[in-house]
Parts: C-alpha cells; sequence; structure tokens
C-alpha cells in the first residue's frame, strides 16, 4: 500500500472560499433590495442566482473542511469523499438554477418590464466587482480539486450573469431595448446547463467508483506485466476515493515462489511505475502464486 499523493498534493485555501460566501451574501443582500426598489425582476432573478450559489459555496466550504479529518477506526476513510459528494450537489443545483432563470427569462421576453435602470447598472457593477474577485481567489484550486471547481464555476456564472444585467440595464436605459436582458439571461442559462451537466457527469462517475476516463486499463496491465517476476496483473480495480487520490487494487499473478522482501521490491518498482505513468498513487496489490482464481482482468466480485 502507497500515499505518493502527498507529493504532489497543494493545501486548499478554505479562507478564500469564505470571503467569497461573505462577497456573495452581501451581494444577494443589496441586489433583493435593490430590485424591490428599483421593480427590477432582473436583479431579483440574479439574486436568487447569488442566493443558491451563497448555499453552494457553504457546502464547499463544509466540504473543504470535512475532507481534511483525520480517519477513525468507524471512518478508515475519513471525510475524504465529501468534496464529490459537495461537487455533485453544486452540480445539480446549477442545473436547476439555470432551468428557473431560463423560465424567468421567457416570461420577461414575453412581459417586458419597466424599471429603474440606475440601481440596475450600479448593483450588477458591485456584482460583477465581487464575483471576479470570487472567481480570482478559487481560480487556482479549481485547477485541481471537482469540489473547489464547482464552487468556481457557480461564481463564475454569476459574474456573467451580471454583466448580462449590466448590458441589459444600459440597453434599457439608453435604447430602450428591454428584450436584451432576457436574450442575454437565456445564454447564460444554456451555458450554466452546458457546465452544470459537465461537473454532475464527473462527480456522478466518481461516487460510482467508475474508472477515470484518462485511464486505460490495459495499458496499466501491460505495463506492470513487463517488470520482472510479474506474470499477470488481474481483478483489477481503479477509482477515485477524492478528486486527488487516484486508488488502484488487483491480484498480480507472480512468475515465481518469491520471498516477501522480493516482492516488497517488485512492489516499489509498480508504485513507481503507476504514479509515473498513471498518476496512480495509493495502491493495494495482493500477490499470488499458482492460485487457482479467475485471472481476468475485470473480475464481477
Amino acid at each position: 500500500m502507497n500515499d505518493l499523493h502527498k507529493q504532489k498534493l497543494q493545501p486548499l485555501k478554505g479562507n478564500n472560499l469564505l470571503i467569497s460566501i461573505v462577497l456573495n451574501i452581501v451581494i444577494t443582500a443589496a441586489q433583493v433590495v435593490g430590485g424591490l426598489v428599483s421593480g427590477s425582476l432582473s436583479l431579483l432573478s440574479d439574486a436568487l442566482h447569488n442566493f443558491s450559489d451563497v448555499l453552494s459555496l457553504i457546502i464547499s466550504y463544509v466540504a473543504t473542511k470535512l475532507s481534511r479529518q483525520k480517519a477513525s477506526i468507524n471512518k478508515t476513510f475519513g471525510y475524504k469523499r465529501a468534496e464529490i459528494v459537495a461537487a455533485f450537489i453544486n452540480a445539480f443545483t446549477l442545473i436547476i438554477v439555470a432551468i428557473l432563470l431560463i423560465i424567468e427569462a421567457i416570461k420577461r421576453f414575453k412581459v417586458p418590464e419597466l424599471i429603474g435602470t440606475d440601481l440596475v447598472i450600479w448593483l450588477s457593477i458591485l456584482g460583477i466587482l465581487a464575483n471576479g474577485l470570487s472567481v480570482l481567489l478559487l481560480k487556482k484550486d479549481a485547477k485541481h480539486n471537482i469540489n473547489m471547481r464547482s464552487a468556481y464555476f457557480h461564481l463564475l456564472t454569476d459574474m456573467l450573469a451580471s454583466v448580462a444585467v449590466l448590458i441589459g440595464g444600459l440597453l434599457m436605459k439608453y435604447f430602450q431595448l428591454y428584450w436584451i436582458d432576457s436574450a442575454l439571461t437565456f445564454l447564460i442559462a444554456l451555458y450554466l446547463i452546458w457546465v452544470g451537466f459537465g461537473l454532475l457527469k464527473t462527480s456522478t462517475k466518481m461516487l460510482m467508483l467508475f474508472t477515470p476516463d484518462d485511464i486505460n486499463i490495459k495499458d496499466v496491465v501491460n505495463a506492470v506485466n513487463s517488470l520482472p517476476k510479474a506474470k499477470k496483473l488481474h481483478h483489477i480495480h481503479i477509482w477515485h476515493l477524492s478528486d486527488s487520490e487516484l486508488h488502484l487494487e488487483a491480484h498480480l499473478d507472480l512468475e515465481e515462489d518469491i520471498s516477501t522482501s522480493e516482492f516488497n521490491d517488485l512492489l516499489s518498482l509498480i508504485e513507481i511505475l503507476l504514479f509515473d505513468q498513471f498518476n496512480i498513487n495509493h495502491i493495494t496489490i495482493q500477490p499470488e502464486y499458482n492460485k487457482e482464481d479467475p485471472k481476468e482482468i475485470i473480475v464481477q466480485d
């Protein structure tokens, strides 16, 4: 068994997520008040979007904290999968919010409303600045963590929604083109569904313990079988425990009846090989010699 993943992991900046939560609470409160005062349905729908993101960011923050808790006798993996669950929930809410935005956009497109454009413009600028800052804070962590990536896309779409509100506000103020706001909201909602579906698909595969798309099990088998004294790798499972931990569990049929110390040397070679070529960083191998059991690569347990 090995834990090479520690060599590549970087600590997630939970404080950046907390700052983003506070900023979004401020934005949501301001947009609710502004929407009621100006009569802007656009601002109120954007406030709904931001409120859903506050909840999603809180879920991501809690999941980040849980994932750092140590394993115990009753929780041998700790809460490492909490971030995948959070990403799944956030991806699902992205799609729900997008559907709600599409419904509201269609309603506004059919029945445009005269609104107080100045307040809409200034509050949308506030939303762009605050969400833009949040996006920058989470951008680095989003590259290597699915939970942070789901939070990042929530904030990015918030910023884009605020841009749409700003453009709509300006066009309504100077050109009375009230349908623009609905059209832009509709396009952003479609983008939200596209992003949300991708995250939902990825997190579902992780929760179901599917083999990652970028891993070809036959290549893994051929690589291990090419090592001295290794005859056939079989009974293989490869899955993500978390976004950063890729596990392999397998049986290895040996060419010779070697000693435990010799197997330890072979195991070290396997660990290095699988980490360097496939980024598999946690390995459990059951050694076998002339054991009568299924030797297929995939065996139904």
